[in-house]
C-alpha cells in the first residue's frame, strides 16, 4: 500500500540497533507498508512539524521520523520518506532530532 524510501541517516541508525529491537522495526515498518489506517501506538503525527514518528517499545523507546512525501496525511500517503531514527531519552530529543530530519529533507530537495 506504500512505499518507504530510507536515507542514509536511517541506514545508520537500523545498522546499530540490537536484534531485539530490529525484529520490532520489522514489525511495525510492515504494518505501516501494509495497512491503510495505522494505530498511534506505532505512529503519530508530531506537533507544529511535518513529521510523524515511527515508535518502537523494546525495554527503551525507539523513534524513527517519517515524512509523507505525496500527502501532508500519512494514512493517505503513499509514499513515506524514513528520514532518522534516534533513542528516546527525554522530550529534549525531539528539538534536535527534528532539526537533523529538516537538514535531511532539503538536502534531498536540492539534489
Amino acid at each position: 500500500m506504500r512505499t518507504l524510501t530510507k536515507t542514509a541517516a536511517y541506514e545508520d541508525f537500523v545498522a546499530s540497533l540490537p536484534e531485539t529491537v530490529l525484529k520490532k522495526l520489522d514489525y511495525v515498518t510492515n504494518i505501516l507498508i501494509s495497512r491503510g489506517v495505522i494505530s498511534a501506538k506505532f505512529v503519530k503525527k508530531l506537533e507544529r512539524t511535518d513529521f510523524y514518528e515511527l515508535r518502537i517499545s523494546v525495554e527503551n523507546e525507539y523513534r524513527v521520523l517519517l515524512f509523507a512525501v505525496d500527502n501532508p496525511n500519512i494514512i493517505e500517503a503513499k509514499q513515506v520518506l524514513m528520514l532518522n531514527g534516534f533513542l528516546k531519552k527525554s522530550t529534549k530529543d525531539y528539538r534536535a532530532q527534528i532539526q537533523k530530519a529538516e537538514n535531511i529533507l532539503q538536502s534531498l530537495e536540492q539534489n
